[in-house]
């Protein structure tokens, strides 16, 4: 059964001094469990919005600039460290985006049992942990039976954009995706207003400065 989201649903967590207030922004951990329907996450509107996802949001840096530029764009922040999440839907708060949910979950979790299918025009994934130990691939976000959820969330013709500066990655990435059918690769579109960055976020700023390449790809899903 979905449950409407109501005001006392939402977390209210403050930071240190009080100094973070994710009021009205930030999604309670019980919502994670799903299933949703995008009106109990959003609220209602005059008209349904586009829905796009980014999982690991960090800071926030790219979900925010997004969602002004895009304010007939409804966005979900996923964000697994809650000190992150917090920051993140603090910042949403301050700067007035009703257009912006932060939820802080395992990104697996909520595409299994949550996001309703077919319902999302894009999924944002910017410099996920690499897990370089061999040990450690296991671990690794972008795995065959994750890419199939994303693959079965996303609207015909939704996109799932992917940065990495991590070139082993990368490959394993690309393996992945080519093992997974119903996407054909397509340009990466700009979505930033800048000449500089791929995509604005923290990471890929702080690397910039170090010199580092990056590797990114774009998937559609075929109708």
């Amino acid at each position: 059964m979905i449950v409407p989201m109501r005001r006392n649903s939402l977390q209210h967590p403050r930071g240190r001094a009080g100094k973070w207030d994710a009021e009205g922004v930030l999604l309670a951990d019980a919502q994670a469990a799903g299933p949703w329907s995008w009106a109990d996450v959003f609220g209602q509107s005059p008209q349904a919005r586009p829905v796009e996802i980014e999982i690991g949001v960090g800071k926030g840096s790219f979900l925010l600039a997004r969602a002004k530029q895009r304010p007939d764009v409804n966005f979900l922040g996923l964000e697994y460290a809650r000190a992150y999440a917090v920051y993140t839907a603090d910042r949403v708060r301050r700067a007035g985006l009703g257009n912006v949910r932060v939820l802080c979950a395992d990104a697996e979790a909520v595409f299994r049992t949550a996001v309703p299918d077919e319902s999302v025009f894009r999924v944002h994934v910017y410099f996920p942990d690499p897990w370089p130990k061999r040990k450690h691939h296991r671990r690794r976000l972008l795995q065959p039976a994750f890419v199939r959820q994303v693959w079965r969330k996303l609207s015909p013709g939704g996109q799932l954009l992917i940065v990495t500066d991590h070139q082993d990655y990368f490959e394993h990435i690309r393996r992945t995706l080519s093992a997974v059918e119903g996407f054909i690769e397509t340009p990466f579109p700009r979505l930033i207003e800048s000449d500089e960055h791929v995509v604005g976020t923290n990471f890929e700023k702080k690397y910039a400065e170090e010199g580092r390449a990056f590797y990114r790809t774009a998937l559609l899903k075929r109708s």
